[in-house]
């Protein structure tokens, strides 16, 4: 009996953290901007050249080399990369090279542009890091997350933008 109790109380632990971080990432990103994704064709950090696909949904991350919840959040968007269309925006992360040492360090091979001077982050209202923003395949926003966010929340949310 002892242990359902505490079973019972880890379990509404863990519903509020849940709950009590949704809210606290749905507050931090109402500043963004919530216009349709502008990118089509863009440069790699790598200098390839990537064409988004529009007729699918789309991930945008955006990070940095020196983000603490970004080396914890990074291998959740690997996994994501693996089944979906997912784009990162590297800001203030110094050169290519540094960029793809991270990438290298981390074992992560998801796509990334090096916003060096930071202007694409501000142009879209990014103002704490991580954030991830998931457009439709009509290029609207239907999802930003300000902080961290789980490898199952960020599926399920790339599954429901497919409808």
């Amino acid at each position: 009996m002892i242990i359902l109790k505490y079973i019972k109380e880890i379990i509404i632990f863990v519903v509020i953290v849940v709950l009590a971080s949704n809210a606290i990432s749905m507050y931090r990103s109402g500043d963004l901007n919530k216009a349709p994704l502008q990118l089509s064709t863009v440069t790699l950090s790598y200098n390839t050249q990537y064409t988004i696909d529009k007729s699918k949904p789309i991930l945008i991350y955006f990070w940095a080399t020196w983000c603490p919840i970004c080396k914890v959040i990074g291998p959740n968007i690997e996994k994501i990369s693996e089944d979906f269309q997912v784009l990162s925006i590297a800001t203030q992360s110094r050169s290519n090279q540094e960029i793809k040492s991270y990438l290298e360090k981390y074992g992560l091979d998801y796509k990334v542009i090096n916003d060096q001077d930071g202007s694409l982050t501000n142009h879209v209202g990014i103002n704490m890091l991580p954030t991830t923003i998931i457009y439709d395949e009509n290029q609207n926003v239907i999802f930003s997350d300000v902080g961290y966010s789980s490898t199952w929340s960020l599926r399920l949310k790339m599954l429901w933008a497919k409808f």
